[in-house]
């Protein structure tokens, strides 16, 4: 016996019992039968005989089994015929044997017969043992029995001395195997299959067999479930229900005996034992064997036997079967032999091996880039992520404590090694870990290990140029300074190496490199708007001392940009008292004198973003208490073409600045504030007067007559206390309307002077008044008769053309707008030409001769 194909080694075929041992030179003897009951071994032999082994099993140095035998005893029965059946009964101490068709009992010590004559049955063809008895009676065996001349299956309970029938079922054929489970008998009939339910009578055919061309086969492999051997060489599963819930195995068609050794279903043929997965229906081993006639499976050991020999098969150690699976890189025949011996191994026992042999599966699919079933490998068997970081050169820090899993899960000394110079393969699986570590880095899978997977993490994201890599020192993570620093500085990621610097508390550090970055004494393209970074950085940096130390280098390279500093700062004065962290705003103000722009934009933002009163900072106080206009340390032209008029306004509440004040109210369109500045704080008429002059000047006569009418309402501002308006107030008013006559409405004059005053004291604004009305007037009377002459002529015009028809049509076009008429509606031009009406409307409107002469009358006047 020996092996000729294996794409498994599951089994080794063991000597159990040689031929010297059994027959000496006695060349006619054969096997006829075989029985294990533990370490006993009995065999049946064609000369009547029963021998008594005894069976040792030792394990060898490779771990596998072997047997040393002692023969106890041997014993003829005196009948000349072959030993066809022995069947065990442990719980009796009784051997079942089956010889010249009748069923006996023996002892199975002293293989002597029992003494009662009723512990035989006649005429038997083969009977076999109920492995799952329903009589539930420990000291009784139930057998079924096949009669040799009637169509009958006979139950019968036997005892230590004597048998009873206790039941007889009729069958549709003459049954020649049978099996026996509970209350189901699986017969083979002389040409089909079938289940019969001897309690109930009920019967299932299952498929034809022809017992007349090759051996049945009837197997009890489980409760309720049965192996039969099927046409075609098929071995098939059927349960008690009739239905098939396995697939088949494919044998051949002349296969004499079959076993179930779980996942595994071993046959015997004439020159082979085949080994079939019950999980994939694969054929996984074949072992020759000549001479075999026997296959029988006791208790989980398979035992076969040749005419002169008998042999044990002896599975592998299911571990060693799944190791070389999974030499040979078969990951999935492995796990789902795993799988499939789940129920035989204690649940923590298989946990802990089904962990590991995932992970062994998970680094063979690494090695053959097949990342995704590797990845789900490593997360279902729970990897310690860093056995696949150390594959890695130098990505574990160099404090890690990590020491790979012995014996080890794969056999790379690390990645240059799987990758064998493959730098397309290097990269794949750099590119791999990145994504696996950025998954399993929030997850359980972590636990323990956050500083390594973070570091390698982040060495990963610095070599590959990485998109993610601000994003991790962004947030909140374990990436260890020491390693980390010198990595990013060697691949010159000095803007993500202060990013590292700030989460670990050392802004300074940080700072240093980013200016110098800046400043292009270090090179690092990450970020185009570094500057503006710091500036941002510095606007809420928590240490005074570094804001002060850089801001001077910000505002020199850009003060819009660089005031930003000061101007994202919190500024209320409770504030700063409360945190001595904050930055005071008079230190910046005083700090800002020499740079001017800045100054005025932090200025603007005190008083319109943060809405602060800043007469109360002393740092304005001292800049506002120069001579007006004169100081040469703040530029106050800047402060009305660079600041914000509202800001200047705000500004200037602090301080007696009536006239700059009106000015900048004139340039907000704010003009009664302005004009009563001037008039009521400032007493300055003629200023009043000629601030009318200028601000409407280039305006319309509407904008000017309407200016002028509110400085006459200041003037004659009869909401004001009664000893408000003066004299000198009614003075200037007078002046204002002699003055300037022509601009104002004489009807809402009349309406609001005053009831005391005398027609004289207003002659020259009366008479200017009364000139300007009658040339209205007479302007206007110019217009209407024009307007009527040009009336009369277009009458005229109308007339003439009624004396003939004007022709219209879809294709003639408007001379004006050059398309064509799409209905009769139409005017006629000067010569009978038609238009539409609506374009003669419209250029009557644009070139009226009456507007025309209006307007030249105008300039005549």
């Amino acid at each position: 016996a020996g092996d000729v194909c294996m794409s498994v080694k599951a089994f080794e075929l063991v000597p159990a019992v040689e031929r010297e041992l059994l027959m000496g030179d006695k060349a006619r003897i054969n096997i006829e039968c075989i029985e294990c009951c533990g370490k006993h071994l009995y065999v049946g032999t064609n000369d009547c005989f029963i021998h008594h082994f005894l069976l040792e099993e030792h394990a060898t140095t490779k771990g596998m089994l072997s047997y040393t035998v002692q023969k106890l005893l041997f014993k003829y029965l005196g009948l000349k015929k072959p030993v066809e059946a022995l069947k065990a009964a442990s719980a009796l101490e009784r051997i079942i044997v089956l010889c010249d068709a009748t069923v006996s009992v023996i002892d199975m010590i002293t293989l002597e017969p029992v003494p009662s004559g009723g512990a035989k049955i006649k005429g038997v063809a083969a009977f076999c043992v109920n492995e799952n008895p329903v009589n539930g009676d420990p000291f009784c065996v139930e057998i079924g029995v096949l009669s040799a001349r009637r169509r009958t299956v006979q139950i019968y309970m036997v005892y230590e001395d004597r048998v009873q029938l206790v039941k007889e079922v009729n069958t549709p054929g003459q049954p020649c195997a049978v099996s026996l489970d509970g209350y189901f008998l699986c017969l083979a009939l002389s040409t089909q299959y079938m289940i019969l339910n001897y309690s109930t009578g009920a019967a299932q055919d299952l498929f034809p067999y022809d017992s007349e061309e090759r051996k049945p086969i009837v197997k009890r492999i489980g409760r309720e479930e049965f192996l039969l051997a099927a046409p075609g060489g098929l071995g098939m599963f059927a349960n008690a229900e009739g239905i098939s819930q396995r697939a088949p195995v494919n044998w051949s068609e002349s296969v004499m005996g079959a076993a179930v050794c779980f996942p595994y279903v071993v046959a015997l043929d004439e020159g082979f034992v085949t080994i079939h997965s019950m999980l994939d229906q694969q054929l996984k081993q074949t072992l020759s064997f000549r001479d075999g006639h026997i296959l029988q499976d006791f208790e989980g050991k398979v035992v076969l036997a040749s005419t002169k020999a008998v042999y044990v098969l002896v599975p592998l150690p299911l571990e060693r079967q799944i190791q070389e699976l999974l030499a040979g890189h078969r990951v999935e025949e492995a796990l789902a032999l795993t799988e499939g011996v789940r129920r035989n191994i204690p649940k923590d026992k298989f946990q802990i091996l089904h962990k590991r042999i995932l992970q062994q599966a998970g680094f063979i699919q690494f090695g053959q880039l097949q990342f995704l079933e590797a990845k789900e490998h490593f997360r279902t068997g729970q990897l310690d992520v860093r056995e696949l970081i150390s594959l890695y050169p130098l990505l574990l820090p160099a404090s890690s404590s990590f020491a790979r899993c012995h014996p080890p899960l794969h056999g790379f000394a690390d990645l240059n090694h799987l990758a064998q110079g493959d730098q397309d393969k290097v990269q794949r699986c750099k590119r791999f870990l990145i994504t696996y570590l950025g998954e399993v880095r929030s997850t359980e899978g972590a636990n323990g290990c956050r500083e390594d997977v973070d570091t390698a993490l982040l060495k990963l994201y610095a070599e590959q140029d990485h998109e993610s890599l601000l994003d991790l020192l962004a947030s909140p993570n374990a990436c260890l300074l020491a390693d980390s620093a010198p990595w990013l500085e060697k691949h010159h990621k000095y803007f993500a190496l202060g990013l590292l610097y700030h989460y670990n508390g050392q802004d300074s550090a940080a700072l240093q490199l980013w200016v110098q970055v800046v400043n292009g004494d270090l090179q690092d393209s990450t970020r185009s708007d570094l500057y503006e970074y710091i500036v941002d950085f510095l606007g809420f940096c928590s240490n005074p001392d570094l804001v002060w130390k850089y801001a001077d280098w910000a505002l020199q390279r850009d003060q819009t940009i660089g005031v930003q500093i000061f101007t994202r700062r919190p500024v209320g004065q409770d504030q700063v008292k409360e945190q001595k962290d904050q930055v005071n705003p008079d230190d910046v103000i005083t700090y800002l004198g020499k740079h001017s722009q800045a100054l005025l934009l932090y200025l603007e933002h005190l008083v319109l973003g943060r809405r602060i009163q800043v007469r109360t900072y002393t740092g304005l106080q001292n800049i506002f208490h120069t001579p007006r206009f004169t100081s040469l340390n703040f530029p106050w032209c800047l402060v009305f073409t660079a600041l914000s008029l509202s800001v200047c306004l705000c500004l200037f509440e602090c301080d007696q600045l009536f006239l700059e004040r009106a000015t900048l109210h004139g340039k907000l369109e704010e003009h009664d504030k302005a004009l009563h500045i001037l008039v009521h704080q400032l007493k300055d008429f003629p200023a009043a007067e000629a601030y009318c002059v200028w601000c409407s000047a280039s305006r319309d006569p509407a904008y000017q007559q309407s200016l002028f009418h509110l400085l006459l309402g200041v003037y004659l501002d009869r909401d004001l206390p009664s000893s408000t308006v003066t004299g000198e107030l009614e003075m200037a008013a007078v002046d204002l309307l002699n003055r300037h006559g022509e601009v104002f409405d004489a009807v809402r004059v009349l309406d609001l002077l005053p009831e005391g005053w005398s027609l004289q004291l207003l002659r020259p604004f009366l008479g200017r008044a009364l000139r300007g009305s009658m040339h209205a007037c007479r302007t206007s009377q110019v217009a209407l008769g024009l307007a009527r002459s040009e009336n009369i002529q277009l009458q005229h015009d109308r007339l003439k053309q009624r004396r003939s028809p004007v022709l219209v049509s879809q294709k003639k076009g408007c001379v004006l707008c050059h398309n064509t008429f799409s209905e009769p509606d139409c005017v006629c031009l000067p010569g009978g030409v038609p238009v539409h009406t609506h374009c003669a409307a419209q250029r009557v409107v644009r070139d009226s001769p009456t507007r025309r002469q209006l307007a030249n009358s105008n300039n005549h006047t």
